[in-house]
Order: structure tokens, then sequence, then C-alpha cells
């Protein structure tokens, strides 16, 4: 048995070591220095020294009383010892949690994304994740892109899925690519174009619009005023469900991304945009650039890249 003192354990706090509870909790259980010592694999001389590196601390009063067969607790002692299970106990907690985290098998999440990411994407990448790491709490915010990326740049999100609508800086972040998505018309199913295979946005320049915004800039409806012309929106409506209503009542068309296309209600119909000047959107997972993943979020991540590969886009 080695006769060197015990290395200092990183848990040790200025004034007041760790070390020196879990080894004063020891020989309380054993009622012998040596068997604390035979148990911690030191020798009996280093157990002493830590014994009595902690009376000092605590201002001198012996813990034990030293018998000729063994030590006894003193009234001081006594005192001490529901302290010093609490201290060592909660120091093995956050221990757990600590490597809980590090395996992602716990800890939080906390993300956002915009409204139709939660059609498919999100929710799909939601069920993958929790099977893998069900200890993981998570919370979800809905918002839009802009109001997303202040959120992760306040420390109120660990990732947030973002698209390139809404002319956010998203180079201020790091972007993790998820998809490009193609866009939509969404018509009822009597509109003259809706045996088309196809359309193009001009030929719906006269068309009545529904939209969450009464302005198109900053909105998917971005696209038709790149063709020149200003689309005339009818109707503000922002929740994509009630979009459909609109659309199906014969009071306008909508534009449609990828990611909300297969939740559509059999009565519109949807057309494919030839928009050969203009890149589909893409979509990305953005996190907080120069900061390391954590394992749940990284986890995360590979859902919902998992999950964006099966959307047709």
């Amino acid at each position: 048995m080695s006769s060197m003192a015990p290395m200092p354990d990183p848990h040790d706090v200025p004034g007041l070591s760790t070390t020196w509870l879990r080894v004063f909790l020891e020989v309380a259980r054993h009622g012998s220095f040596t068997v604390a010592a035979r148990t911690l694999g030191w020798t009996q001389s280093a157990v002493s020294r830590q014994i009595s590196s902690l009376e000092a601390a605590l201002g001198g009063a012996p813990l034990f009383d030293r018998l000729p067969r063994g030590v006894r607790l003193t009234e001081a002692g006594r005192v001490l010892v529901p302290h010093a299970e609490t201290v060592v106990e909660r120091l093995h907690g956050a221990g757990r949690e600590l490597a809980a985290l590090h395996e992602a098998a716990g800890g939080r999440l906390r993300f956002g994304a915009f409204a139709t990411a939660d059609a498919a994407l999100v929710p799909r990448a939601i069920a993958a994740f929790r099977t893998r790491r069900p200890g993981v709490r998570l919370s979800r915010e809905e918002g839009l892109t802009p109001a997303l990326l202040d959120r992760l740049s306040a420390g109120h999100l660990d990732l947030a899925i973002v698209s390139t609508t809404g002319r956010a800086p998203l180079e201020a972040h790091a972007l993790h690519h998820l998809l490009d998505e193609s866009l939509y018309v969404a018509v009822p199913t009597g509109h003259p174009l809706a045996a088309e295979s196809s359309v193009r946005l001009p030929q719906l320049a006269d068309a009545d619009w529904i939209s969450g915004s009464a302005r198109p800039e900053g909105t998917l409806l971005d696209a038709a005023l790149r063709h020149g012309f200003r689309p005339r929106v009818a109707h503000v409506v922002a929740e994509w469900t009630a979009k459909q209503g609109y659309v199906a009542a014969g009071l306008g068309v909508t534009l449609v991304p990828a990611l909300a296309a297969e939740s559509v209600r059999p009565d519109v119909v949807l057309l494919p945009v030839r928009d050969e000047e203009a890149p589909a959107r893409a979509v990305y997972a953005a996190t907080v650039r120069g900061r390391a993943l954590t394992p749940a979020t990284a986890a995360f991540l590979g859902a919902l890249r998992e999950a964006a590969a099966r959307i047709p886009v």
C-alpha cells in the first residue's frame, strides 16, 4: 500500500475540502481509521491527516474520540454527519447529471422553428429524437426567422430552424443546411389553371392572393416582386390551414412551401412553380457561431437531417 497522501480532489473548495468530508463519512461509517483507510485504498496516516485537517478547518473541535480500539463520533461529529452527507450526495448528483449531459441522455434542449416546419420536419425529428434520447427535456417555440435568430443570439434557444424567407441576417450564425424546398401555388379545384402541370408566377399576376402579411416583402411573395408584379393581397391570414380554407372557398390563391405540401386538403390543388431565375428556399438549423454543440443539440440536428431527407422537395 502506498504511503503517499491522496491526490487533491477536483471538487475541493477553498477552506473546506470535500475530500475531507468523504473521508470523515467513511471513518464514521466504520468506526475505525484502519478500516476506512483499507476501504479507500489509502494509508492510515493519510486518513488521519485528512481528519485532522477537517477538524482544524472547523475550529479545532475533535470529531472523533480516539479509543483503544477504533474511534467514536463526538457530539460535534454527530452534528456534522448529515451536513457532510448532503454535500457529498449533491456532488454525486451533479456528477451524474453532467455525465448524462455529456452522453445526451439527460439535460434539456430549447429550439424554435418557423410555422411550416411544424407540418412534417419538426414532428418527425422530435419523434426520432425522443426514441433515442428519452431523458432530454425538449422545449419548442414557434416564430418567424428574424425573431428566432434574435432569441438564439440572446441565449434563449440552443437551435433555431430558419429559412431564407424574411431577409434575416443568417450569415451571423452557424448554419447547418437541412434542405432546399420548392414552392407551389395552391388554387381551388375549379380554377382555370388547376389542370396545369406547373405554373409561372406571372400567370397569376391578376389573382387575389392570400398571405400572412399585407406586404409581400420578406415573405414567400418576394418571388412575385422579382418577376415584376406586386401581388394583390386580398386576405391576410397567418395560419396555414386557414389559408387552405380561403383557397378552397375560391377567395384567392396562396404560395405553399414544400414542407407543408404533404398536408394539403383534397379540395385544393398544388401547382409547382417554375422559377428558373430564383433559387429554392433554403432551410437551415441555426446555432450560435463559435459555440460547440452540446451532445443533445448534435443529436437533434442529426434527427432533423434524417427527417429532412424524407421530405419530397
